[in-house]
């Protein structure tokens, strides 16, 4: 669980370092979306047959990038329309 954690963690780092311009979205927040960017891709990847929702693969650490990369392009965008 705290490697699933960490790993949620540089998905969501990377996310917002491959989302041009400047985000402001906290650590928490970072967090999260990185999070939710390892489940889907973990789902994915346990989709394609290349390993379990757990399990850490190429397949299912890129799709988390892609994931969390959309995902905090829409919490962006939801934090500035309450702006």
């Amino acid at each position: 669980m705290i490697g699933f954690i960490i790993a949620g963690l540089v998905v969501g780092a990377l996310a917002r370092s491959l989302k041009p311009g400047k985000q402001n979205l906290g650590i928490l927040v970072t967090l999260l979306l990185g999070l939710a960017g390892s489940v889907v891709g973990g789902v994915i990847s346990n989709l394609l047959g290349t390993g379990s929702i757990f399990e850490l693969n190429v397949i299912g650490f890129l799709v988390a990038i892609v994931a969390a990369v959309a995902l905090v392009g829409t919490a962006e965008k939801l934090a500035a329309r309450r702006k």
